[in-house]
This record gives structure tokens, sequence and C-alpha cells, in this order.
């Protein structure tokens, strides 16, 4: 059936639409979908390193049915007068479409690395074994094992040699009671646990305190009930840690900006300008396993220094071709889009002798790459039982998300006027099933919209509760013994949701450019690991196919279930006649940032007045209430219209068939034939009939949007966040010192926290002042 047309029954849309599609995504087609995505290496800079990508693209073909253009393959390079018109036609296409943008980034990948224990004559002790081991029992991890370096993504390439410091999460307060303590960081190598923080940010403070290199490190206190000491076997044999698992990952300075580091705030075509990017680190750091550290860190006694340690972290740093995926559903409203996004690479994709090992990568980001993929074949089946959506959908599959956002980033530089012009909202999806509870995550417009649409879909493994009840979910692996300092990391994160259950958004996913550069409201939500689950091996050859059906999902459950998840919320995003966003509630969540920010004041000792920002955050949440009112005003008087016009127009139909079967017969008597003619002049004046009324009903459905999609860009501030203006949001950013996690009102919370000063948070507080005074008066009626 044409893309559009209608059924026996008229056009699919609404609760119908949604019945369909909810029951397409299956548990069956997702286990195959991850067996495809999560276990295929392919070549890095050719054709070959195209085949993730090209599969993406035929499954959008497929579903989506599009045909592939005979004279050649729709792959564009970035800034190319294809590759613009590609996007920027988004609003005039007629039919679904799909093509490939390539960008150019500066990436690294690793050559060769050591890691010794020198003696007091200089020369090695100990050798660390570097890469991780594992047998058959997990036939994907071994094939790798011994195949790919652990290295960090756009790491520092280097030589260092220092006295080994521990500084525990390598927070900055961590380091900072150290350096109270009277440590001297200069020329030393640290060694960290991951968590707490964005593991790039461990490795600044180290830089900026002078310290030679950095190492990272799995903890096995970090794994919560799971481990050894509670009985657990060690993967792949049970779900416990295998001790020579190695997360990989990017250490570039997230906080400071995403993307490629030699194009900040412009893309990155083949022949951009490149500078010297700052969100690169200057001295060298690895990833280890725990089985490595604790040999390092059995010769540290009692916090003092430890041995002389000898590292060696030699890479290759070149500009290398990435791929983003684009897929294209016209809606009615062509210029209003909805953006379903998710990364393709994996976490532990490097480049070695000319392969690129997406590996294995089965949750970060296969399992999300699953999901969207049942979620498109959800879609494929609307289109053809003759769905159009009313708003355009356009659906991406990111690249080089693992080196730091970079094929989100370059396209949303790329983009940034035509995205703030069409895009209403941001749909993202990273891992969609590393553990047992439902992580949500979204902007304050979008809460409701992520719970409501959670609280409708069944819970994947417990009959009776909700896929949103799965918020509460622990995990079912018990022990005595559980580290009291992972506990306090683990719940602090979950400390930050707001009234109904949602976290804020920080970064470290592709939703960055989207909300936090351009103010395009966003949402995220996937299952995620607790401290009672099996041990998620992230960004290591143990994140694999075998892991994700023994311990991660064996039904593939969650997999559906977020599938699910996403396509009803880009269903309601795109089909509902008003925007399903929540201005009152995020007015209301603006004042519970405020009180945080004058605890925080009030506890540095800081004499701040606060009071003229909290009158501007109330006069909007009046101005916000009586656009409540309005909406559904409008979406009513519309309705009415809509409904009056339905109506007539079948009495009408039914009038004009027996007018043209009376007057037929009477031609037909003197011979004469029977034309439509005056069919089409009454079919006319039907049309012109309730015309006024109705477009006068829909430019004031048209003028609501418009102030709802205003909201979130009203926090947009062209001179972004002090010391990192690529960040223009001033409602949310992630925080300075946290990368991954959120801070609210950032400039005004850092002014206070990082600067102590009443001077600085007065300032942020003046321009906060001056967004909402214009926010309000925007979204005025």
């Amino acid at each position: 059936m044409k893309h559009g047309s209608k059924g026996p029954k008229g056009p699919l849309r609404g609760k119908e639409a949604e019945q369909l599609f909810l029951s397409i995504p299956d548990e069956e087609s997702a286990l195959a979908a991850s067996r495809l995505y999560a276990s295929k290496p392919h070549m890095a800079g050719s054709p070959g390193d195209l085949d993730t990508a090209k599969d993406f693209l035929a499954l959008l073909q497929h579903e989506l049915g599009i045909q592939q253009p005979s004279f050649e393959f729709p792959i564009f390079s970035a800034g190319t007068s294809k590759a613009r018109a590609a996007t920027l036609n988004v609003s005039s296409y007629t039919e679904p479409t799909a093509w490939i943008d390539t960008y150019y980034p500066i990436l690294n990948s690793p050559l060769n690395h050591s890691l010794e224990i020198l003696g007091d004559d200089g020369s090695p002790i100990w050798t660390a074994e570097l890469e991780e081991v594992s047998d058959e029992a997990d036939p994907y991890a071994a094939e790798y094992a011994t195949a790919v370096l652990a290295w960090h993504g756009l790491s520092c390439g280097g030589e260092a040699q220092g006295k080994l410091v521990y500084v525990n999460y390598g927070r900055k307060q961590d380091y900072d009671e150290l350096v109270a303590a009277g440590v001297d960081f200069t020329r030393k190598i640290v060694i960290a646990r991951y968590g707490g923080i964005f593991r790039g940010l461990k490795v600044k403070r180290a830089q900026e305190l002078g310290a030679s290199a950095v190492l990272i490190y799995s903890d096995l206190r970090d794994d919560g009930t799971v481990t050894v000491e509670n009985g657990y076997v060690p993967y792949p044999h049970g779900p416990a840690r295998n001790p020579t698992s190695v997360q990989r990952g990017s250490v570039q300075f997230l906080s400071l900006y995403p993307g490629d580091p030699s194009t900040p705030g412009y893309p990155s075509y083949e022949n951009s300008t490149r500078v010297e990017g700052k969100s690169k680190p200057t001295i060298p750091s690895l990833p280890i396993s725990w089985a490595n550290a604790e040999v390092l860190l059995k010769q540290i006694a009692n916090g003092s220094e430890g041995p002389t340690v000898r590292l060696v972290n030699h890479v290759d740093e070149k500009i290398t071709p990435i791929w983003n995926t684009m897929g294209v559903i016209p809606g009615h409203i062509k210029n209003e889009v909805v953006v379903l996004g998710n990364h393709r690479d994996g976490g532990a994709s490097v480049i070695y002798n000319n392969f690129n090992f997406q590996v294995l990568g089965a949750s970060d980001p296969s399992s999300g790459t699953v999901s969207v993929h049942e979620a498109i074949r959800g879609f494929g089946a609307l289109l053809r039982n003759g769905w159009k959506p009313l708003r355009t959908i356009l659906v991406a599959s990111w690249d080089g998300e693992e080196y730091g956002l970079v094929g989100s980033t370059e396209w949303g530089e790329d983009f940034a006027e035509w995205i703030r012009e069409h895009v209403v909202a941001y749909v993202n999806l990273d891992t969609s099933v590393s553990g047992s509870r439902l992580s949500a995550s979204a902007s304050p417009l979008l809460a409701h919209l992520l719970r409501s649409t959670a609280e409708q879909i069944p819970h994947p493994t417990s009959e009776g509760r909700s896929l949103w009840d799965a918020r509460s979910d622990k995990g079912e692996l018990y022990g005595e013994n559980l580290d009291v300092e992972a506990i306090a990391t683990y719940e602090e994160a979950q400390l930050a949701a707001d009234s109904i259950g949602v976290n804020p958004l920080g970064s470290g996913s592709d939703y960055t450019v989207f909300l936090q550069y351009i103010g395009v409201p966003s949402s995220q939500a996937g299952f995620a690991s607790t401290l009672h689950d099996p041990v998620y091996h992230y960004h290591s050859i143990f994140d694999s196919q075998h892991w994700q059906e023994v311990y991660g999902d064996p039904s593939f459950s969650r997999h559906v279930a977020i599938a699910k998840h996403i396509g009803l919320q880009v269903l309601r995003l795109s089909g509902n006649i008003v925007l399903p966003f929540n201005t009152t509630h995020y007015s209301l969540e603006l004042e519970s940032y405020l009180d945080k920010v004058e605890a925080l004041s009030v506890a540095a000792c800081l004499d701040v007045d606060f009071a003229s920002l909290r009158e501007s955050i109330q006069t909007l949440q009046a101005a916000s209430t009586e656009l409540d009112a309005e909406k559904v005003e409008a979406e009513l008087e519309l309705r009415k219209v809509l409904n009056r016009l339905k109506k007539g127009q079948a009495y009408r139909r039914k009038l004009r068939r027996k007018v043209r079967k009376g007057i037929c017969k009477l031609k037909k008597l003197f011979g004469k034939q029977c034309h439509s003619q005056i069919i089409k002049d009454e079919a006319q004046k039907e049309l012109s009939f309730p015309k006024k009324r109705l477009l006068k009903a829909i430019k004031r459905v048209q003028t609501v949007n418009e102030k709802l999609v205003a909201f979130e860009r009203g926090f947009i501030s062209e001179e972004g966040i002090k010391d990192r203006e690529w960040y223009k949001h001033l409602g949310v950013a992630p925080g300075k010192w946290l990368g991954y996690g959120a801070t609210t009102l950032p400039g005004l919370t850092e002014a206070i926290t990082m600067d102590e000063s009443a001077a600085a948070a007065a300032l942020e507080a003046a321009r906060l002042n001056i967004l909402i005074d214009n926010l309000a008066e925007r979204i005025a009626l």
C-alpha cells in the first residue's frame, strides 16, 4: 500500500496505529538482529568499514519501502551539495528516503603499549599482560581476545615513567584531598578506579596537577555483591567479573566540548581547517584490568607512593572517515521533525592490522541498535497499512559516538540552523540492555511522556507490572560483602531524579548536541546494571553476544520492551495534534533547581540575592499554566471543526450520490451520457464551506506548538557556559567535573561550588533572569 494511502477504514492513525506498532517488535527478530550487529568485524577507512552502515541502510530501505537508486549508492561526503541537499530537503520529501553521510574527524588507534614496574636499577621486575584472556566458553570473546589492543580513544601517544599514586575514583574531590594532604603529583603516574565520573576527567585533573600519565582500572568493589568473595564464579563460567577485563573508551575532555577535537563548533568535512583541540589529553593513559591493578596496588602501602612504573602508549592519529546512516518518513506537517537516534559504533571498536573490530558491543551499542531495528520494523508495518505520521520522522544511526559523540555532533554542527528551525524533539537510545533496572532521563518537557509511555508497556519479565515499574528492579544476585563507597556512588546517581522519577540529562550520548547546543528537548531510557546483576563488562571483549544471551537478556524481552517504548514516544511526538510537552512541570522543576542552588550558597557562606530570579521563575510558571489551558482549548476547537467537516462531508456525499443517480436515470431516458462535473463543483463548494474556521483553528494549534518548541530553545545562550562555551544551555549541562552526570543551572551552580564567588553567582543569576523573562514573554498568550 502506498505511503499515506487510505485503508478500507480510512488512514491508520492514533490508537489503532499504536496497537499495530506494538504488535510488531518480537524476541526472535531481536535476537537475530543482535547476532548481526554484535559480532561483525569490518575494514577501517575503506568500503569494508561501511558494512554496518550499509546493513542499517538496507534495513531502512526494506522496511520503509525505499528503492535503492540504480545509478549510485546514496553515500555522500559531508559538505558536498548532495550531502547538504539530503538533509536540507527533508521537509520536501513526499516518500521515505535514506542515505549515508560521511564525516572526516581526527581519531586515533593503538599501535603498541606496555606497562612495567621498574626495580631500583631501572630494569623491569614485572611486565603487565595488558590484553584480555578468555576461553571457548565465550566463543566471541575467545576469537578476538588477543587480536584487540586495550587503549583509550583520543588518548595522547607517548611514554612516561614515575612513582605510582592512587587517587580512588579520580574525582576532583579525590585529587583535592590528596593535594591538601601534601601529595605532589608532578611527574607521577596516577592510578584511578573507574566510576563516579567520566574517564576523561580523571585524566584531565591529573594533567592539570602535573602528572605524567594515568592508569584506570575496573575495581571489583564496584561490582556490588556479584564477586568471587561472595561465591560467584568469574565470567565466562559465571556472572562475576573476568579479572582480565578492560574498559576501553574515550578520554576526551567531554565537559569542554564533544565531537571532533580538531573542529570545535563546526563540522569535520574532508577539507575542514583543523586546530589543535583543547579537549584532548596531553599526557598518555591506559585502561588496565583488575588482575594488573591488584599487582600495582599491593605495592602501595598505607596510601604512600608506590613503585616506579613505566608506561608506553603509542597511537596512530589521523583523519578517519565515519558514516552516519539517515532515514526519513515524511509527515503531513513537513516543517516539524521528530528525530530518533542511536549510535552504531562499538565501545571496544579499535583498528588493528587494518581491521576495525566492533568488539563486541552486544550491550553498548548493539542492544540499542537492536531495539531501534525492531522499532523500524514497526514503522514499516504501519506504512504498509496506510499510515502517515502527522510530523516528519528522521531516523539516525550515528557513528563515532564512543570517541566523543562525534557523528551526531558533527551533523548537529553542520545543520544547526536547520535543526533549530525544524526539529521539535529528539529520542535517543544508547544501551537498551545491560542489566535489570530501567534508567530514565529526559528534559523536563518530555518527562511525563517518557513515564506515561513506559506505564503502558508490560514489564518484560514480571507479570502484572509495567515497564515503568522496572525502575525499582535491583537484580537477584546477593551476598554479604558490599563496598560502602560503591553503594554511595550508585545511590547518588539515583537521587537526581525529579518529582516523577526522571533524571536530567548530562552528557555521554548523542542527545548532547541536540539539547545542550541547540535546545531540542530530548529523552533516553534503557535497562542499566545494578549492584546485584551479573557484572556488565562495559567496553570489554566480554560485552559479547554470549554474555547477552546467557546473562544480559536471555529472552530478549527487554530489548523488545525498549523498542516499544521508543516507538511509542516517537508515535506520540509525531502524531499528537498538540506536542506532548509539559512546560509547567519544567517551570516547577526550575524552582526546585533554584532551591538547591540557594542551599549551596548558604553552605558556602556566600551572600547572593536570588529574589529576582525566583520571581522570574514564578512568572514563567503562571504563563505556563495559562498555556496549559490554551493547549486543551486549541486542540478541542480543531477537533470540533474537523468532526463537523467530516460529518458534513459524509452527509453531502450521501446526498450527491442520490442526486447523481436520479440525474443519470433521467439522462439515460433521453439517450444522453452521465457526466460527473456537477459532483466536482459541489465538492469544491464543500471544501470552501468551513475553510475560514478550519484555518483559524489550525493557526491556533500552530501557535501553541510554536510556544512549546520555544520553551527549551529559551534556555540557549549564545555566550554559553563560562570556560566551556560550546555548552549553551543554561538550564542543564554535564557537570564540569562529572562528564556523564548533569548539573542543573550549571553556570550558577559552578559559580558557587567551583569559583566560590558571590559576584560570579550574581552575574549568572542575572543571565538566567533575562533568559527566563524572555521565555515567559515568548509563551504568554
